[in-house]
């Protein structure tokens, strides 16, 4: 016995090649580094084509949307490239334009009220939901959230099928239910999510300081609360003021919001005015969420610092 440790092959590989064991040649293989250096090529490679496809993506999805912004300051009545100058000529028309403005003050008195009625609603369910047990508390918070898991055009029907059932003819009742039903869901996650980071014994000490349920919740939960409660607020300002599908079915004759008013517009001739109709609409939909978040990261770093 020559008392010599016998190679683990792992080490043969590892300095470049494996011996025959009865003087075999050597042989050859990559090295560590190396393979190391080919696979994160390939990782390169892989996040490259992600990466150039999320782009495009994006691309595909938002470069129509700024030629609508873009034609929109062209000064020539005809929506088309080259442009023959910028001008506001277009925002001018539909600020003089009686339909468009009645179609603005419907859609803001429509959102305003939605998001009043939702963000009640939503607050009083998830507090229901978060703090106390209570029979088919299961089924009712299902029931709450299921209008996000049902296409918009089925709950339309749906409820439209259902009121004419109850010989309930179309109005701005009806109208206003409907939007209702479709936004409290968003209010009420945004609102639940928060609650269930305040601390129970937050309240607890409230009440044991002589303060009654109603003073506890507005002084203590409420301003706790403010930053889910105004982001609910807006998303459901925004959804309400956005849609579409659904008001096509719940609206009365003769009545008309932005979007069902553009619809309109567009069933005839695709007008400049149009293109300055949705730069309108594209601020308001995308700013007021972005102003919101912003309003609710501000408030809750002030209420926890």
């Amino acid at each position: 016995m020559s008392g010599e440790r016998p190679q683990s092959p792992t080490l043969y590989s590892a300095v470049g090649g494996v011996a025959g064991e009865r003087g075999g040649a050597e042989t050859p293989s990559v090295s560590a580094p190396a393979r190391l250096r080919a696979a994160l090529k390939r990782i390169d490679i892989g996040w490259s084509l992600i990466t150039g496809y999320t782009v495009a993506v994006y691309l595909f999805m938002f470069i129509p949307v700024a030629i609508v912004m873009l034609l929109a300051f062209n000064a020539s009545q005809f929506g088309a490239f080259p442009m023959e100058g910028l001008s506001f000529r277009w925002f001018v028309a539909l600020w003089n334009n009686d339909a468009i403005v009645r179609a603005f003050r419907v859609s803001f008195l429509l959102g305003g009220l939605t998001a009043l009625i939702s963000t009640t609603l939503g607050v009083l369910a998830a507090l229901a939901i978060v703090r106390y047990r209570f029979p088919g508390k299961n089924l009712i918070s299902t029931a709450l959230v299921a209008p996000i898991l049902v296409p918009e055009v089925v709950l339309a029907v749906a409820l439209l099928l259902f009121l004419r059932w109850l010989d309930i003819p179309r109005s701005f009742f009806l109208l206003l239910c409907g939007h209702v039903i479709f936004t409290l869901p968003f209010v009420l996650l945004v609102v639940q999510a928060r609650l269930v980071t305040i601390r129970r014994d937050v309240e607890e000490a409230a009440m044991s300081l002589g303060a009654g349920p109603i003073a506890t919740f507005f002084e203590v939960t409420l301003p706790l609360l403010m930053p889910a409660v105004f982001a609910g607020m807006l998303f459901a300002f925004t959804i309400s003021f956005d849609d579409i599908t659904g008001t096509l079915f719940w609206k009365p004759g003769g009545l008309e919001t932005v979007p069902t008013q553009i619809f309109a517009m567009l069933r005839h001739s695709v007008s400049p005015e149009i293109n300055a109709l949705g730069t309108v609409m594209i601020l308001l939909t995308v700013g007021l969420p972005l102003l919101g978040a912003g309003i609710a990261r501000r408030m809750a770093r002030t209420r926890g610092g």
